[in-house]
C-alpha cells in the first residue's frame, strides 16, 4: 500500500422516498443537497453534513429492499460530534420534531451521547467529547 492514503468518502443510505429523506437531513441537521441525479433508474441525492457526504438513493428497478430489524450485523449507526452546547442542540432537534431513541446521557466521565431516529430506520449517535473539544 505504498503511496496510498485513505480518506472517508460517504455514508450510503437507501430510502423509500429519497427526496423526503434528504430533506430531513437538510431541515433537521443543517445539511445541504449538493447533487440530485438519477443513477441506474433511481433518484440519488448527495447531502453534505458536518464534512460528511450522505448519499441518499431510492430503490432501483429490479431491487427488493426490505425493512431493517432492531439490531443486525454490520453497520449499526453513524455518529456526529456536537461541539458546544450539546443539550441545547438536542432541545433544538426536539423542537423540530426529531425523536430520540436515547435521550442525552453521560456515557462516561468525558462523553455525553444521545441517539436520534432518522428516516428509513437510520440511527444517528450525537456525541460531545469533553476531552476532545
Amino acid at each position: 500500500m505504498a503511496n496510498t492514503e485513505l480518506s472517508f468518502d460517504h455514508v450510503h443510505l437507501v430510502a423509500k422516498d429519497p427526496r423526503a429523506s434528504a430533506g430531513w437531513y437538510v431541515e433537521k441537521l443543517g445539511g445541504k443537497v449538493v447533487r440530485d441525479i438519477e443513477v441506474k433508474g433511481a433518484p440519488q441525492l448527495y447531502v453534505a453534513i458536518a464534512g460528511v457526504m450522505v448519499l441518499v438513493r431510492g430503490e432501483r428497478p429490479g431491487e427488493k429492499v426490505g425493512e431493517r430489524g432492531p439490531l443486525e450485523w454490520g453497520v449499526d449507526h453513524f455518529g456526529l460530534r456536537v461541539k458546544g452546547d450539546f443539550d441545547g442542540f438536542c432541545a433544538g432537534l426536539r423542537a423540530k420534531g426529531v425523536t430520540f431513541s436515547l435521550e442525552p446521557v453521560d456515557f462516561n466521565p468525558t462523553t455525553r451521547i444521545a441517539f436520534i431516529n432518522a428516516p428509513d430506520g437510520v440511527s444517528i449517535e450525537l456525541l460531545n467529547r469533553k476531552d476532545m473539544a
